[in-house]
């Protein structure tokens, strides 16, 4: 199963409470230099993530920002921080941010993220459900809880929380992606074959989703179609394992011997390869 992203939420910083302890009167250019510092912090995946957390860390550190501003800046960049993937020290920035800004959703949805991405699932969860309470509304949450469930083949509780995701937010690639690799899994494979097709209609073109397509054409005997889509999976992320796998029994399946080398280049990246695609009905 090749990891699908999943959703970061960013504050936007607000320019008047991070200028709020500024000198009245600053010159101009230190005016200009601090406008700079907030671009980066706020800058996303616009910026690098070492930028983003030198220039976040650069406003923590000032002393002249208002706590509410300031549970943005440790937000972002906790958000930089899983960037790098240096989890732990995001984890703690979300708690920072939390601490700050006790009645916001978004960091406490980032913490559920740096758990997910650091494979502690229980935890990622919990934070999920925090996030979850906080606003019953935020689709971005479920999406995530789902994707952590299926880390722990929670599969029946996965898709109730894609589904819920999608009716909060139909546009939402990400739980639809999700949502057809859990219905390949289960073997609702049309249901699933649709929600991958809207995925990838709606610019969705991630390696996670070409897989669960492909897996779905491999289950339904679609060979030639299954090819194609591990072949976009495998375009899009050369090392994947369960493309090469499945690749490789479409391949064998059509009679074509080839098939054997992605089998056993699959098994070098992942030995364990056959057995977890096995346990998903392929083999």
């Amino acid at each position: 199963m090749a990891l699908r992203a999943t959703v970061i939420d960013s504050f936007a910083l607000i320019l008047a409470l991070l200028l709020l302890g500024s000198p009245v009167g600053a010159q101009q250019p230190q005016k200009n230099s601090r406008l700079k510092t907030i671009e980066q912090c706020n800058g996303a995946d616009r910026i690098p993530a070492e930028a983003r957390v030198a220039a976040c860390t650069v406003l923590i550190n000032s002393g002249d920002v208002r706590a509410d501003a300031l549970a943005v800046a440790f937000n972002n960049r906790g958000n930089a921080y899983i960037a790098t993937a240096e989890y732990d020290r995001a984890i703690s920035d979300f708690g920072q941010a939390i601490e700050l800004a006790s009645g916001y959703a978004k960091p406490v949805n980032n913490r559920g993220v740096a758990y997910l991405r650091k494979g502690a699932y229980d935890e990622a969860i919990k934070a999920f459900d925090a996030a979850i309470r906080l606003n019953p509304g935020y689709g971005s949450a479920f999406a995530n809880r789902a994707e952590a469930r299926l880390k722990l083949s929670q599969y029946d509780q996965a898709l109730r929380d894609f589904d819920e995701a999608i009716r909060l937010d139909p546009d939402l690639t990400l739980a639809r992606s999700g949502r057809c690799w859990t219905r390949a899994v289960i073997g609702d494979l049309q249901a699933g074959l649709d929600d991958c097709d809207r995925a990838i209609q709606s610019g969705s073109n991630d390696a996670a989703t070409y897989d669960s397509r492909a897996l779905i054409h491999l289950k339904m005997g679609q060979l030639a179609a299954a090819i194609d889509d591990y072949n976009s999976a495998l375009g899009a992320a050369p090392n994947l394992a369960s493309a090469l796998y499945g690749r490789g029994l479409a391949k064998l399946r059509q009679g074509d011997k080839a098939g054997d080398r992605d089998v056993s280049a699959a098994r070098l990246i992942n030995a364990k390869v056959g057995d977890e695609l096995a346990r998903l009905g392929v083999r």
